[in-house]
């Protein structure tokens, strides 16, 4: 797989602002002394209930406020979030980028309506997060579902492959755009470099999910980000991997093939008219510290290659440091419970409350935790000696047969998902649901993956696959029924 080599282009960056345009423009503000007759009703905190005052600093308080001549217009930036994303852009080598406060739920959302309408096809790897899903709804486009790679011996999806896009182009050659995922959760990237150039030589685009993967950019030996690769949006979340606040992130643009005043408007469609300027501020001081401290990215690549040394290590446990035709983002430590005879959902329990531990995620085989630059030598060793006593104390025993679904076909959905939302639905036994169209999400959090989506035939593996996840204790979310005794079917009665 192609390479990058990280660089800033510093040069770029405007003197004036070589802090934190937004921060300082808030600062200006709340400086001025100006009496407030305006929203937020607190009153830069003068009417503040205490409990709420122990989470905000006094400070913070007087700068949460919005839309004065100060502070810009997320909607139609002009100066202060103008320059923000001028340097965010410069930065992470995107033509331009656009602040996200409603997630990269609604980034995801937004590429996908700024650049698909009614009937387009477009191809949607099986590992895509639900955001895509709703983006699909509104756009009114129709998913190929593509199959995504699986590891057996991980006991994890990996990624598309390029083999089966080439297949996907072949047998659908009018769909518009791929929507790609990549890192996926447990830090598996895909090619993007040759996907981008497959795509664009057929006409088609590439919008890319990498909401885990903000911090690509800043390490030589983390998979390629999606800008450098070609694709033409990407949506970031800042807060996983970086520094800003939940619920912050940013959707980066090439502007080649794109309507990049179209995709504006869709996000203004998607996004809050009241955007809160402490989650704007928090995207412009994560884009500042990666400016100044790039190195804290190589620094916690380094500190989960320790981690992997350790965790092999443990009698019972694995994780892994490469992926066969795949490339790896190491701050993704994925271990493997299986030869503990448990589930990585039981690991999860015992080290939260035991061991004072918690991870990102844990599914039916493995724990996933997440080393970021704010980590340490220290917090990882805690963390070791954690995983160190919590296997001690359980005897190895014979891995849990698990039944994993095949999907193995290219498979355009029997009905758009903008369709079936709007249609008439009825629940039934899930037992006697197969071979009918589904009508709503089904879908274990984490990771936020779809196992049946809108317009889909319902078949007996996927059944069974719910049936054992349920058995597991996966959460649901997406189906009426939580406890999926029934689902969702298209039609009335």
């Amino acid at each position: 797989m192609a390479t990058q080599k990280y660089s800033i282009k510093k040069s770029l960056i405007p003197i004036p602002y070589s802090l934190a345009p937004i921060i300082s423009a808030m600062q200006k503000y709340s400086n001025d002394g100006a009496l407030a007759f305006h929203t937020p009703g607190h009153k830069q905190g003068l009417g503040a209930h205490e409990l709420l005052k122990n989470l905000i600093t006094t400070e913070g308080f007087r700068q949460e406020v919005s839309l004065m001549e100060e502070l810009d217009d997320l909607h139609s930036p002009r100066t202060c979030i103008k320059d923000a994303e001028i340097l965010a852009a410069q930065l992470w080598n995107a033509d331009e980028v656009l602040f996200i406060i409603n997630g990269t739920t609604c980034a995801i959302q937004s590429m996908i309506l700024g650049t698909l309408q009614s009937n387009d096809l477009v191809f949607v790897p099986r590992n895509s997060h639900r955001s895509v899903m709703a983006g699909l709804i509104l756009a009114g486009a129709i998913p190929i579902f593509l199959p995504v790679e699986f590891s057996n011996d991980l006991q994890i999806p990996l990624n598309i492959s390029v083999e089966t896009l080439k297949l996907a182009i072949k047998k659908f050659p009018t769909a518009r755009a791929l929507i790609l995922t990549s890192p996926n959760y447990y830090g598996v990237a895909a090619d993007v470099k040759k996907i981008a150039e497959i795509l664009h030589a057929a006409g088609m685009l590439l919008l890319v999910d990498e909401a885990h993967g903000a911090h690509l950019k800043f390490s030589d030996e983390l998979p390629i980000s999606a800008m450098d690769a070609g694709a033409d949006l990407a949506a970031q979340s800042t807060h996983k991997l970086l520094g800003s606040l939940t619920q912050t992130s940013m959707l980066m643009v090439r502007k080649k093939l794109i309507n990049v005043e179209k995709v504006r408007r869709a996000a203004s469609l998607l996004q809050s008219t009241s955007p809160n300027y402490l989650l704007l501020a928090s995207l412009d001081a994560a884009r500042l510290q990666m400016q100044q401290n790039p190195e804290k990215i190589s620094a916690a690549v380094q500190l989960s290659k320790n981690l992997r040394e350790e965790i092999n290590l443990i009698d019972g446990l694995k994780t892994f440091d490469a992926v066969k035709n795949f490339e790896l983002d190491f701050t993704k430590v994925t271990v493997n419970v299986e030869n503990l005879g448990m589930t990585g959902i039981d690991a999860e329990k015992i080290l939260r409350h035991e061991f004072k531990i918690q991870c990102e995620l844990s599914d039916a085989a493995n724990l996933l935790f997440l080393i970021t630059y704010a980590d340490t030598c220290a917090t990882v060793a805690k963390l070791v000696d954690a995983l160190k006593k919590f296997a001690a104390n359980k005897k190895i025993s014979p891995a849990p047969k698990r039944f994993i679904p095949t999907f193995n076909e290219i498979s355009k959905s029997k009905v758009s998902p903008r369709e079936v939302f709007f249609a008439e639905n009825q629940a039934v036994e899930i037992e006697k649901s197969v071979g009918k169209i589904c009508a709503e999400e089904v879908t274990f959090y984490p990771p936020g993956i779809p196992i049946l989506n809108p317009g889909e035939i319902i078949t007996a593996e996927i059944i069974d696959f719910i049936k054992e996840q349920k058995n597991i204790g996966e959460r649901i979310i997406g189906a009426a029924d939580v406890n999926l005794k029934t689902i969702k079917i298209l039609g009335g009665d």
